[in-house]
């Protein structure tokens, strides 16, 4: 009996093994361009999910996840795509994290992903286009739409007392959807628009852009533009020449580089990032923390997140295949089923291996609403003393 045992054993070990592979795993972001000083903390945390999987030696019969990442450059979608279509043709990859900008995670969704079946979940494209995009139902997102984060700025501004605001935009899919949104829920409010200009990208000096938004005046310049770029060439010749010394910086213009970069000058400015508050936040830190990343950056989070549904729609599916799988990241995003945490991944596998529901909460608490899209939240912060202070959570 000892010996048939034993057998069996080894019999199934050997199933398992046979069924087996590398799941390699796509991270396109741009790691050069307008956001590149948060970009490898998004990565990290894509990769951290990964890791978490892939140790647990419980995914999909043993099987074991590969990330490789590609540079979409925030801003190039030639040069995007290109470097998708590596990642599916050369690399093989299963799924693809990203982009990170709205523009070329467009580009990425449409000559690559569609044309190859391949599932894409962005964990920072918020441009409100994307939610109408032909998508065949391959295309999710971890970070909120800027329909609405829009209003939610309009809700702070207006909060503040502010009536009159100058709005300066990244020239691209985010900027004026980011801008559109805002100036509408802020007219809404009763607030005033004295003027919605466009900015390239790119450029040494941005006095002409400068000059006529202090033209139009204002009691507040909004900023939808690039931490890394024109946004913050636009708030240096602002303070330098005086023309605002308040800013409103949302999720595109976060980071400690802008801080870094010009200093107390910034204080008394203020605006918004998305991200979510409690217990699961905490230990989402901690984790990044434990790995060697910043797991406060921008969409650091929604991106662990974007990769831990993916993982376990395929394992939900039994399947590494686009095909198969991408009707079950909603599955397990939402109830009914037991409540997943960060760090946690290896319980949901087992759970979802033995038959049962699971509802992914993650770092985000994510809820995900059709067309496959995240709720969120939003942190207000505050710029104080060179430092970034949170106000709450809308």
């Amino acid at each position: 009996m000892k010996k048939l045992l034993l057998a069996s054993t080894a019999t199934a070990m050997l199933a398992g093994a046979a069924g087996a592979e590398e799941v390699k795993l796509g991270i396109i972001f741009g790691f050069t361009g307008p956001l590149e000083s948060i970009t490898p903390h998004m990565a990290a945390g894509a990769e951290l999910a990964m890791q978490e999987v892939s140790e647990s030696g419980l995914f999909l019969d043993g099987s074991t996840v590969t990330p490789i990442r590609a540079d979409s450059t925030c801003v190039d979608a030639s040069a995007a795509t290109a470097a998708a279509e590596r990642l599916v043709t050369s690399d093989g990859v299963k799924a693809i994290i990203g982009a990170d900008c709205s523009g070329v995670t467009g580009a990425i969704l449409q000559n690559v992903a569609r044309p190859q079946g391949i599932v894409q979940i962005s964990p920072s494209s918020t441009s409100p286009g994307l939610s109408e995009v032909e998508d065949d139902g391959l295309f999710f997102r971890t970070a909120p739409s800027d329909a609405r984060q829009g209003a939610v700025m309009a809700d702070i501004i207006s909060g503040r007392g502010t009536t009159d605001v100058a709005i300066t935009y990244t020239n691209n899919d985010y900027g004026k959807g980011l801008a559109d949104s805002f100036a509408a829920a802020f007219k809404e409010k009763g607030g005033n628009v004295t003027i919605s200009a466009a900015h390239d990208d790119g450029k040494a000096d941005y006095s002409a852009e400068v000059a006529a938004l202090a033209a139009a005046g204002g009691e507040l310049l909004v900023v939808a533009g690039y931490v890394d770029q024109g946004g913050r060439g636009i708030v240096q010749n602002a303070i330098d020449t005086g023309a605002f010394d308040t800013f409103y910086l949302p999720d595109g213009m976060y980071g400690p580089s802008l801080i870094e970069a010009i200093g107390d000058s910034l204080d008394g400015s203020y605006g918004d990032v998305p991200a979510a508050e409690g217990e699961n936040v905490d230990t989402y830190h901690e984790m990044a923390t434990a790995a060697g990343f910043d797991g406060t950056s921008s969409y650091a989070a929604e991106s662990y997140d974007a990769a831990a549904l993916v993982l376990l729609a395929m394992q939900a599916a039994k399947s590494s295949n686009g095909a198969d799988y991408k009707g079950k990241i909603m599955d397990v995003a939402n109830a009914p089923g037991e409540k997943i945490n960060p760090g946690e991944l290896a319980k949901a596998l087992e759970l979802i291996a033995a038959g049962q529901d699971v509802d992914y909460v993650g770092a985000t608490n994510v809820e995900m609403a059709e067309p496959g899209e995240s709720l969120g939240t939003f942190r207000e912060y505050d710029i104080t003393g060179g430092a970034v202070e949170t106000v709450g959570f809308r």
